[in-house]
């Protein structure tokens, strides 16, 4: 009996070795063109389990990372205890508090189909299938980022698991450096079971996309220049030019508007003017219907990603966005930030001045498309040198990039002194280790 082959007895939840019938689903991240290799998956019934996984890494050696469902995965994962967290999905709303309680597992569609009967929202992404826990530790840019700064700042309280495999709930007045590097350090420093934060008002909301054909594109770019200059806190907007193989260039404008109607259309102005839309399914939401903006896979798929931040969108940046070709790629997308996220944040991720930021995607499919669409990324990257920061959110980092690239290197100092002060043997890796 190799040491692996104990980690059943420790454990309630299904133990997956490679060789085990259903090993290499339960191994296989989100973004399928992510290979993850593992020396085992876990699928821990509860937080008792995180515990006894990672008492068993630090006493055989081994390194635990976790996963609800591998979203933002890095494949950085070589030898280490896969620990998915799907089965702790506990989602509590009290709406007299305007608080939320999630499990590690627990999903933002879940948090909003929750929050919104009593007119509350939380600080999600645009995918209603992404973790709450993972995308929070990450900082979390949400389409009412502009509005409340980072998600990680509405944090109140985390139950974790040590790299001692000791369990505690954290806060600001009972572990305020570990409270610290959590709320948006990338998770790196202990495993996280549960959460609690500030939910926000959302008596109203509106939002949905328009799609116009490529052809407008200067247009529209032209006038998403004029709304972003003058954007309320309460709207956020996204620019795509969008190339689908077999089918004519488009250009997109999502829209979040944290309120009425009559306000979002009166910001968006500048948008009415341009040409008769291909499409528009603008309209009232509610917060459960933040994932119909952008209909984001709800199903596992290859992607190769990248982003940068802007420090503007100026003429010569404007012209790079138009005219470099998106083939290979599937879309370059401009999605406007500011508001709070430029504002104070006492979290690891800070100040995020840069007003834009830049995501670019391809789908791999023949042999080496997926070089060819991270040369087209690289193209854009370097052309827009002049106006990229070169920092990156946590969770839009990918394969390639490192947590540096996340965070000032003053953050960066303090979360790895606090990493190797509570897990000094590494039993704990985040999907993009600060140490890395």
């Amino acid at each position: 009996m190799t040491t692996l082959d104990k980690l059943p007895t420790v454990v309630d939840g299904r133990v997956l070795l490679d060789g085990d019938e259903g090993f290499e689903a339960a191994r296989t991240p989100w973004n399928l063109a992510v290979r993850q290799p593992v020396a085992a998956v876990v699928e821990a019934a509860d937080a008792d389990d995180v515990a006894a996984v990672v008492r068993f890494a630090r006493s055989a050696g081994f390194t635990v990372s976790a996963q609800p469902s591998g979203h933002g995965a890095s494949g950085n994962t070589a030898g280490v205890i896969l620990l998915r967290t799907g089965a702790l999905d506990e989602v509590r709303v009290d709406p007299r508090n305007r608080t939320a309680r999630v499990g590690a597992g627990a999903t933002w569609g879940r948090v909003q189909a929750a929050a919104g009967p009593h007119g509350l929202t939380g600080v999600p992404g645009s995918s209603p299938g992404v973790s709450v826990v993972g995308y929070t530790l990450g900082g979390g840019v949400s389409w009412f980022g502009r509005r409340f700064g980072w998600a990680s700042d509405s944090v109140t309280a985390f139950e974790v698991v040590d790299a001692e495999g000791a369990r505690s709930r954290v806060t600001a007045q009972s572990d305020p450096d570990l409270f610290w590097a959590l709320r948006g350090g990338g998770g790196d420093h202990a495993l996280v079971t549960a959460m609690e934060f500030d939910l926000h008002p959302a008596p109203e909301l509106y939002g949905g996309r328009m799609v116009w054909p490529g052809r407008l594109a200067e247009e529209v770019m032209d006038a998403y220049r004029r709304v972003t200059a003058t954007a309320p806190r309460e709207l956020s907007t996204w620019i795509t030019r969008l190339q689908v193989p077999g089918q004519d260039a488009m250009i997109v404008v999502d829209t979040a508007h944290l309120g009425g109607e009559a306000e979002a259309k009166e910001s968006l102005r500048p948008l009415e003017g341009v040409g008769v839309p291909l499409s528009d399914s603008r309209g009232p939401l509610s917060p459960a219907d933040l994932g119909s903006i952008t209909s984001d896979p709800v199903d596992p798929a290859p992607g190769v990603s990248r982003a940068e931040l802007l420090t503007d969108l100026d003429d010569r940046a404007v012209e790079v966005l138009l005219d470099t070709p998106v083939a290979p790629m599937l879309l370059v997308q401009v999605r406007h930030l500011g508001g709070a996220l430029a504002g104070p944040s006492d979290s690891p991720q800070g100040p995020m001045p840069e007003p834009y930021a830049l995501y670019m995607f391809g789908v791999p499919g023949s042999p080496g498309t997926a070089e060819d669409v991270r040369a087209r990324q690289g193209e854009f990257a370097r052309v827009l040198a002049p106006s990229v920061s070169g920092r990156t959110p946590f969770t839009l980092l990918s394969p390639g990039k490192t947590a540096a690239s996340a965070f000032s290197p003053q953050a960066l100092e303090r979360l790895r002194e606090v990493k190797r002060d509570r897990d000094p043997h590494g039993v704990i890796r985040s999907n993009y280790p600060v140490l890395g």
